[in-house]
């Protein structure tokens, strides 16, 4: 059986989008009807929705779809989830690991809508601030739990590629609510994190 792709576009957006790549190849100086690049201003219209799909996406939902009533009241991490997106500034990619904990206030929610609504808000354009504080606030406003706790280290090409050109500067951010605002529960979160 041939490939066959399960990906599924709106295709007056990809339209759209892939006249505007096709100029700005063509703006640079390259051709655009060389056999090389002749399906390029699709493959990367497609590419540009699947990498911004967040913005359709409800994480809200996401974590309501799986929230379970239960007595449990210790901290629950999830580390080193592996997250991709792209600078708004430059539109180059970031990328890199997310760590999250809770501790729950009556409702548990199950495990993989945490590193969901991570790509939700990381398949937008973003800054690592804001995706930071965005994971944070959600979890903590749909959860309502005793504390949310999320650190994002991650990579930027923006910073790689271009401008500086420092390979291995990692930018960390962080964000704590609730019990994690206390310095004796931030410590043991970030020592299992192993940071």
């Amino acid at each position: 059986m041939p490939y066959k792709s399960f990906e599924e576009y709106n295709m007056q957006v990809t339209d759209d989008v892939k006249e505007r790549y096709k100029n700005i190849i063509e703006d640079l100086g390259e051709n655009a009807e060389r056999d090389g690049l002749v399906k390029t201003p699709e493959r990367a219209a497609k590419a540009m929705q699947f990498l911004t799909q967040g913005y359709n996406q409800d994480p809200v939902e996401i974590l309501k779809s799986a929230m379970f009533k239960e007595s449990y009241n210790e901290m629950v991490i999830v580390k080193d989830i592996e997250l991709y997106s792209l600078c708004e500034h430059h539109i180059l990619p970031f990328f890199g690991k997310a760590h999250i904990a809770y501790i729950p206030n009556g409702h548990i929610v199950g495990l993989s809508k945490l590193p969901r609504i991570v790509d939700v808000f990381a398949r937008r354009l973003q800054v690592q601030e804001r995706l930071t504080e965005q994971v944070l606030d959600c979890i903590n406003d749909t959860l309502k739990p005793q504390g949310v706790a999320v650190v994002i280290e991650a990579s930027h090409m923006c910073m790689m590629m271009r401008g500086v050109q420092k390979q291995n500067s990692i930018t960390t951010t962080s964000g704590f609510r609730g019990q994690f605002e206390k310095i004796e529960t931030r410590n043991e979160f970030l020592k299992l994190i192993g940071k």
